[in-house]
């Protein structure tokens, strides 16, 4: 297809795809007739993640460039792309935080491969916030939403391995880290007042008040 059809199909204006080819976020076409360039199923791909990122995650053009430089650069592996696509979206701190204690705990029973990584060091951030609010999570705490999130994570993992390009993956990991925690967090909220509700049942309903 050409530039014209890429903007169509695409949605995006062709002055948005032109700045974007200048950017380096998106690959120039492959050269055709009439010193016309052809564009394929990747850049529509690519135009889509980009959209995502900029209007559902929020992104900025500085930090998307970031993410397409890495999918596009065969040295970064999966691995290291998902997990640059997750600190992206969710702001984890690239800077090594030392182990909290609960961090040891956490990991030392051998559910989880055991690596640095820039959610580790969130997680270790928050537990020295937990710890100075006095909000410590005993050890059946910890196990129970460890094993909770296990599974989430398994499912997640299962949807990334189903994507055929980095695009794709890239896509399904920003943009599903970023809905998905708030579907995990808000039925959580809904599930917490529905075992409140079981606990603490009205005490019959309050009339008008009268003087």
């Amino acid at each position: 297809m050409q530039l014209k059809e890429l903007s169509q199909d695409s949605g995006v204006s062709v002055a948005s795809i032109k700045f974007y080819l200048r950017e380096d976020l998106l690959k120039p076409g492959e050269p055709g007739t009439a010193n016309r360039a052809e564009y394929t199923q990747e850049h529509l791909d690519r135009l889509e993640l980009i959209r995502l990122l900029r209007q559902v995650v929020g992104l900025g053009l500085d930090k998307i460039k970031t993410l397409t430089a890495a999918i596009d650069n065969p040295e970064v592996d999966v691995l290291n792309l998902l997990g640059l696509t997750q600190a992206t979206v969710l702001g984890l701190p690239a800077d090594a935080v030392p182990d909290h204690r609960w961090t040891t705990e956490l990991m030392s029973g051998g559910r989880w491969l055991d690596a640095p990584s820039p959610a580790r060091n969130s997680l270790n951030e928050l537990f020295g916030q937990m710890e100075e609010f006095g909000m410590a999570p005993d050890a059946p705490v910890l196990s129970t939403y460890a094993a909770a999130v296990d599974r989430v994570a398994a499912l997640d993992i299962g949807h990334v391995e189903e994507q055929s390009t980095r695009n794709q993956m890239v896509r399904t990991v920003a943009v599903g880290t970023f809905l998905y925690s708030k579907l995990l967090l808000r039925m959580l909220a809904l599930a917490q007042t529905s075992r409140a509700m079981q606990r603490f049942p009205e005490q019959g309903t309050a009339g008008p008040a009268t003087n």
